[in-house]
C-alpha cells in the first residue's frame, strides 16, 4: 500500500503486508520470505526462517541463497490484525483530509495477495476503509460545534479501460475534464452514508458487482481496479455565521492484481484482461515516477495514458 501522508508535497510511504500461507502453498513450496522487523524483509533467505517466514505464490528465484534485504516504511507480518495495519497506514491520513488536502491509498500486489481483504475485509473483520471512515466520522463529530460537514462517497471500477458505477450498476461511463472540478465521470452516483457501518454495507454490496473471473493464480481474481472516493466538505459556523467552504477528497483504491500470463495460465478474454491490467498499472507507475522527477509544475505528467490515472489526477498530482 502507498498512502500519502500530510502535507509534505510529494511524500509517498510504502508499506508491505505479508499474508498467511494457504495450506496448498505450505505443502508444496519453500520459504522465500522472512520478516526481520517492522521495516525489513529478506527475500530468498540463506537459512531456515522459522515462524516469520512466508511462501510467495510464485516460482523460486533463479539464484537461491541471495539473502536480499529490502527496507520499507512499515512491514506487517502475517499475524498482523486489520486494526494494526490501519493504525500505521491510513489513520494519520484522516488529519490530511480534515486539513483540506487530497490524498490516495493504493493496495498493490499480485493476484491472490490479499489486497481486497486488507482494503475491504468482511463484516466480521472489516478492512482499513471501514476503520478509516470510523475515525473520520469520530473526528468530524468532535468538531461539529465549530464546523458543519458533509460526507459524500462514490464507488466505481475501471475494467478494460471502461468505468462502471458499482453502487448503481450502469455503464460504461464517460470521463471528461472540467476546468473547475477536474476529471468528472458523467452519470456516476454519489451517496451520503450516515455512518461507517452504513458505508461498509454499501461497499460489500458494491463489491458483489465488481468484475471477477477465476484464473489458475486465483479462483476469485478481481479483474478491475475498485476506486472508492470520499469527499469531505467542511464549513466554519462560529458565531452563527457561515465561513469559507473547504473540500478535500480521499481516494482508496483496490488495484487489480498484477500477474504473468504464464503463471496464471490465461487465454483469450482473460489474457486481454491481464494485458489491460498490467498496462494500467504501468501507467500509474509512470505517473508516480514522472511526478517524482518533475522539475516544475509545468512538467508533462502522462495522466491521460489510462482511465485510472485520469480519475486520480487531483489526488496524486496535488490539490
Amino acid at each position: 500500500m502507498a498512502p500519502v501522508p500530510p502535507p509534505q508535497e510529494g511524500t509517498v510511504a510504502v508499506m508491505v503486508r505479508v499474508r498467511p500461507l494457504a495450506p496448498s502453498e505450505a505443502a508444496t513450496q519453500h520459504p522465500l520470505l522472512r520478516v526481520v522487523d517492522h521495516h525489513t524483509l529478506v527475500f530468498d533467505p540463506e537459512e531456515s526462517a522459522g515462524p516469520s517466514s512466508c511462501v510467495l505464490p510464485a516460482r523460486r528465484t533463479k539464484n537461491p541463497g541471495k539473502h536480499q534485504k529490502f527496507v520499507f516504511d512499515r512491514v506487517f507480518a502475517e499475524q498482523a490484525t486489520q486494526e494494526e495495519v490501519f493504525q500505521h497506514t491510513t489513520r494519520g491520513m484522516v488529519d490530511t483530509v480534515l486539513d483540506g488536502y487530497n490524498c490516495s491509498v493504493f493496495a498493490y500486489g499480485a493476484t491472490g495477495a490479499g489486497k481486497t481483504y486488507t482494503m475491504l475485509g468482511s463484516e466480521k473483520s472489516p478492512g482499513i476503509i471501514y476503520l478509516t471512515m470510523v475515525e473520520l466520522y469520530k473526528r468530524l463529530e468532535a468538531r461539529k460545534e465549530e464546523k458543519s460537514y458533509e460526507v459524500l462517497v462514490s464507488f466505481q471500477e475501471v475494467y478494460n479501460e471502461q468505468i462502471h458505477d458499482l453502487l448503481e450498476p450502469k455503464g460504461p461511463l464517460t470521463i471528461r475534464e472540467d476546468p473547475e472540478k477536474g476529471a468528472v465521470v458523467q452519470g456516476l452516483s454519489f451517496h451520503q452514508p450516515s455512518s461507517a457501518e452504513q458505508l461498509l454495507q454499501m461497499l460489500l454490496s458494491g463489491s458483489r458487482n465488481r468484475t471477477q473471473h477465476p484464473t489458475d493464480a486465483n479462483a476469485s481474481s478481481s479483474r478491475s481496479h475498485a476506486v472508492l472516493q470520499v469527499y469531505v466538505k467542511q464549513q466554519d459556523c462560529a458565531g452563527g455565521l457561515s465561513g469559507a467552504v473547504q473540500v478535500a477528497k480521499m481516494s482508496l483504491v483496490d488495484l487489480a492484481g498484477s500477474e504473468r500470463a504464464s503463471v496464471a495460465n490465461t487465454r483469450g478474454e482473460r489474457l486481454r484482461e491481464g494485458a489491460n491490467i498490467n498496462r494500467s498499472l504501468l501507467a500509474l507507475l509512470s505517473v508516480i515516477k514522472a511526478l517524482a522527477e518533475a522539475k516544475s509544475k509545468h512538467s508533462h505528467i502522462p495522466y491521460r495514458d489510462s482511465k485510472l490515472t485520469r480519475l486520480l489526477k487531483d489526488s496524486i498530482g496535488g490539490n
